[in-house]
């Protein structure tokens, strides 16, 4: 199995995708260790600040000296020169907020995983012209369970997942796997921006489990 084959499997059995940026090195760590310990094996650090790219660094020394198996997407990638930083930088995958074709190009360049945001059928056609397998349904909150429900049988060989606005609910989660998607992205509503500056990790990774068991009991 190749490596975008084994990310791809890793992200649907997960069923989520923990998604994050925060500006200090030491509590980024802290949450990596956090959902590690919660049973993730792998997240997305999103590119939404000037230390993204220090920090993914440093978590991607703490992942190969000590959280064996973690691999690590990153996010809000949104030219080609970003991708290939963080491709550099030792990302796993790359993810972006929209159709950004340039990065697909340097994701594939590099044999590597891209993930880009959609939000219409025209981009999702694009983006399935474009190699992708899997497409992030942004913002989630804005589209609903009910419009991947109307478009899924368009793409029958594409994987769906959801992010922006999905809660920690079994009923909000619950109405997306009816849906047809193969994981959710979660990331303000678990992994908050009161939790970072508290540096509640004990609650973060409680609240990983929870909804990890969620989705588990979802699939069954």
């Amino acid at each position: 199995m190749n490596k975008k084959s084994e990310i791809l499997n890793l992200i649907t059995s997960q069923g989520m995708l923990p998604l994050y940026f925060y500006k200090d090195t030491e509590v980024t760590l802290s949450v990596l260790r956090s959902l590690y310990n919660a049973g993730v094996r792998t997240v997305e650090y999103t590119n939404r600040g000037e230390a993204a790219l220090k920090n993914f660094r440093e978590m991607k020394k703490v992942c190969d000296s000590e959280l064996q198996g973690m691999y690590l997407g990153v996010g809000t990638i949104k030219n080609a020169e970003a991708a290939q930083a963080f491709i550099d930088a030792g990302a796993d995958y790359i993810i972006s907020p929209g159709l950004v074709e340039d990065a697909a190009r340097v994701a594939d360049k590099n044999d590597m995983l891209w993930v880009p945001g959609c939000m219409t059928p025209t981009e999702i056609i694009k983006a399935e012209q474009l190699g992708a397998k899997l497409v992030k349904l942004f913002p989630g909150n804005l589209l609903g369970p009910g419009f991947l429900s109307a478009i899924k049988e368009l793409f029958p060989n594409l994987l769906f997942m959801p992010t922006g606005g999905v809660d920690l609910s079994k009923e909000n989660i619950g109405g997306w796997f009816k849906a047809g998607v193969c994981a959710v992205g979660m990331g303000s509503k678990l992994i908050s921006k009161e939790l970072l500056e508290q540096k509640d990790y004990a609650k973060i990774q409680s609240l990983t489990t929870e909804v990890m068991n969620t989705i588990n009991s979802l699939k069954q």
